[in-house]
């Protein structure tokens, strides 16, 4: 997409951890940013924190994207020329406990953001996947042709929706989708302003490390130390919510010349293990992370990460921040918000 096209792009689920940062870039590119997001797992400072960032406005829209009259009204007034879809619900152990939720807000809410889409005839779509969809692979890296097998309700939401976007690109090729599979998003934006800021007891591993960090939590618990790795406990992919956003501002780009679906790994290629990430924050915050080592979880592989190349050959994107600047920038947005966007 041509930097100089000025786009009205509707991002579902802006207001969250990922959608704010995309937020920023978009406006920082120039273009018209429309948010719909319910806050059920995000706050409206995140986008007053986009504004400031960005000295741009955004418009806001509350509400349910299950809401189909209110999706209509949304794109009966306003020329919505893209969609960026982060709404939905993510946790899987949440997943497990839930899973019909999960595949009402995931799969139910995204055919309705589709039929919306198609009646309005605005057929340019970037989805927000994830690595869960290849469940527990036998081979490292991770190819966006190795083989699907998710192996919770999260994961084969995910999947779900993947499939219901390549058959309706197959039934009308006049659509332009990008399926985003990302691996294991940290880090903030630089001013500090935006962050992660999960509800309840964090899911992911660095929200927990800063957490205990910032001294909101006793100590981090480390699922397994005998996996058949360096250190024994699990490898994964973590990229920088930064180097995320980015690249779904190169997968727009990619969609603007022409008709297509395309499927992309957003990673970096290297793996780190949960004692090189504590280490890795210990030196960037000045702080010790107590933690003890428990039972492994159902489910978890030892080592994930992946393949990024297609991403670098046909988006033209890789990931440039590493895991220290992950790490320094998680720390900064949690010493100035201990307590997330309620302080």
């Amino acid at each position: 997409m041509p930097q100089d096209k000025i786009k009205t792009i509707l991002v579902t689920g802006g207001a969250g951890y990922i959608g704010s940062h995309m937020c920023v870039e978009l406006l920082q590119a120039g273009h018209n940013v429309l948010v719909l997001d319910d806050l059920s797992n995000s706050s409206e400072k995140s986008l007053q924190a986009v504004e400031r960032i960005t000295q741009k406005s955004l418009s806001f829209i509350l509400g349910d994207i299950r809401d189909s009259e209110l999706l209509a009204r949304v794109f009966a007034e306003n020329k919505i020329d893209a969609v960026l879809h982060f709404a939905g619900l993510k946790a899987v152990g949440e997943s497990v406990a839930e899973p019909i939720r999960y595949y009402d807000v995931n799969l139910n809410g995204t055919l309705k953001l589709i039929e919306a889409m198609t009646n309005a005839d605005c057929k340019t779509l970037v989805f927000s996947s994830s690595a869960t969809v290849y469940g527990i692979p036998e081979t490292m890296p991770i190819e966006e042709n190795t083989a699907t097998g998710a192996i919770n309700p999260y994961g084969r939401s995910k999947l779900m929706v993947e499939q219901a976007l390549m058959d309706l690109h197959e039934s009308d090729p006049s659509w332009r989708i990008a399926l985003l599979r990302y691996f294991n998003p940290v880090g903030a934006h630089a001013s500090g302003e935006i962050g992660e800021d999960p509800n309840d007891v964090p899911n992911n591993l660095m929200p927990f490390i800063s957490q205990v960090a910032v001294g909101r939590r006793e100590k981090l618990s480390v699922f397994g130390d005998d996996y058949d790795t360096p250190d024994g406990t699990g490898v994964r992919d973590y990229i920088h919510v930064v180097d995320l956003a980015r690249g779904h501002l190169k997968a727009l780009q990619y969609l603007d010349e022409a008709p297509t679906l395309g499927v992309f790994n957003l990673g970096t290629g290297n793996g780190y293990s949960v004692l090189e990430a504590i280490k890795a924050f210990e030196a960037a915050s000045g702080k010790t992370i107590a933690y003890e080592v428990v039972d492994r979880r159902a489910g978890d592989a030892a080592v994930s990460f992946a393949d990024p190349q297609k991403a670098q050959r046909e988006l033209d994107w890789r990931a440039e921040y590493d895991l220290a600047r992950m790490c320094e920038d998680v720390w900064r947005w949690q010493k100035k918000h201990p307590n997330g966007f309620s302080d």
